[in-house]
């Protein structure tokens, strides 16, 4: 005879509390051992769902971490950490739905928490801009260039061209400081006022520019630099 499975009736409760509460009736631990639960699916994941929020700072943290990352994590193993790449993945997908959805102007809200899913808990720097029509709904939303850990090479020329290339009005610039610290830095300031000038000349707005960090973010017209 097969041993019993001492796991099943955790999983059951756990399952049966998330039906009957929702998200907000689990701490993190627990909702991440929920969406483990299928990808480990014979051994108890409370300790592992533990050590990797310890790891990684966060819920968000987690899902947020590389699949290398997440996989030198003793217990995940390359099929565990693609199944959090994926839940993370799904979850950006639904936000940028919203976004989607109306103007990017009329819902700012759900395009921060976006740019925060996205990319507030990568390890390098990463430069994207929302393009936008004439009615300042998204045509494209592309990662112009990926960087180190504090530098991203960014063309203002590059970025205008793109936008010529959409027939895009106006845009929004986002990009992430791993540091955490969403500050602009002066090489963010001179580089946006680069793009404000050259996209001038060419009558396409640049609304904002966003930085996104693991402790908030930062808008450029918020801060009175655009």
């Amino acid at each position: 005879m097969s041993a019993p499975d001492h796991t099943a009736g955790h999983r059951d409760r756990l399952r049966q509390r998330f039906r009957d509460g929702g998200a907000d009736a689990l701490p993190d631990y627990e909702l991440l051992e929920l969406i483990l639960f299928r990808a480990i699916p014979r051994r108890d994941v409370k300790a592992l769902a533990k050590t990797l929020i310890a790891r990684f700072g966060s819920f968000a943290e987690v899902l947020g971490a590389s699949v290398e990352r997440l996989a030198e994590v003793e217990g995940m193993g390359p099929s565990a950490a693609l199944d959090l790449k994926i839940v993370a993945a799904a979850s950006q997908r639904m936000v940028k739905g919203e976004v989607r959805r109306r103007t990017v102007l009329s819902s700012w809200a759900a395009l921060i928490d976006y740019c925060r899913i996205a990319m507030a808990f990568e390890e390098r720097e990463a430069f994207r801009v929302l393009f936008l029509d004439k009615k300042n709904g998204l045509i494209a939303d592309e990662v112009q260039q990926t960087g180190t850990v504090d530098h991203t090479p960014v063309y203002p020329r590059e970025v205008v061209r793109r936008a010529i290339e959409l027939s895009a009005t106006a845009l929004i610039l986002v990009h992430n400081h791993p540091s955490g610290d969403p500050a602009p830095s002066q090489a963010d300031i001179r580089m946006t006022q680069d793009i404000v000038s050259i996209a001038k000349q060419l009558s396409i707005a640049v609304h904002d520019h966003v930085i996104i960090g693991r402790n908030g973010h930062a808008s450029f017209r918020g801060l009175g630099l655009l």
